[in-house]
């Protein structure tokens, strides 16, 4: 499967609502061909590089898929897009263009099947619903409420101010249970950060 992919310093996760402006000709393009044949992008993290200017020298192997959801003239001129996580894919090789935009072949990533939330998730769905009242949050109109483990571990890797690197390790998780227990492992480090 082709994909072209939009390097940027954040990790997108899938059902996760993200604002972008675009202004560099290659992504003008990219959303341009994406939007008259329906299809989606993907958005990788940047590793080794910057978002703008070349193509970045390292970004992560796994990816999410960005699907279009609204587009609007921004007040300074801009284009403005919001899309929403996809499927996770893993790059198997890419090539970058005259235009500076990567083409990548990437592999879908199996999701597991959505598992209920448990008693022990209680915590942490407290802590999304109080993430979904903060306006930047609210202003992706994401939801407070997760459904299931899988929901619930992306929303909270997505939201939570975890480094890039973290953010990349909890999105190659295939097991929702681990990717919960990795969210609980970290908020615990950063709870220990706060009081030493």
């Amino acid at each position: 499967m082709s994909l072209a992919l939009f390097p940027l310093n954040t990790v997108l996760f899938p059902g996760c609502t993200l604002d972008l402006q675009l202004f560099e000709a290659r992504y003008l393009d990219m959303i341009s061909r994406c939007m008259k044949k329906g299809e989606s992008f993907g958005v990788v993290c940047i590793l080794d590089g910057k978002e703008v200017g070349m193509a970045p020298d390292g970004y992560a192997l796994v990816g999410c898929e960005a699907l279009i959801r609204d587009f609007k003239q921004q007040d300074n001129g801009l284009l403005g897009i919001r899309v929403e996580g996809g499927r996770r894919f893993r790059v198997l090789e890419a090539d970058v263009q005259r235009d500076q935009l990567l083409l990548a072949e990437v592999e879908w990533l199996e999701e597991q099947p959505e598992r209920p939330l448990d008693e022990e998730d209680c915590d942490l769905l407290a802590l999304l619903q109080a993430l979904a009242e903060h306006p930047m949050v609210a202003s992706l109109d994401m939801g407070a409420d997760a459904e299931g483990q899988q929901v619930l571990g992306h929303r909270l890797a997505y939201l939570l101010p975890f480094t890039e690197a973290d953010k990349v390790d909890l999105l190659q998780l295939d097991d929702p249970q681990r990717r919960l227990d990795a969210i609980q492992l970290l908020l615990d480090e950063l709870q220990g950060d706060l009081f030493t």
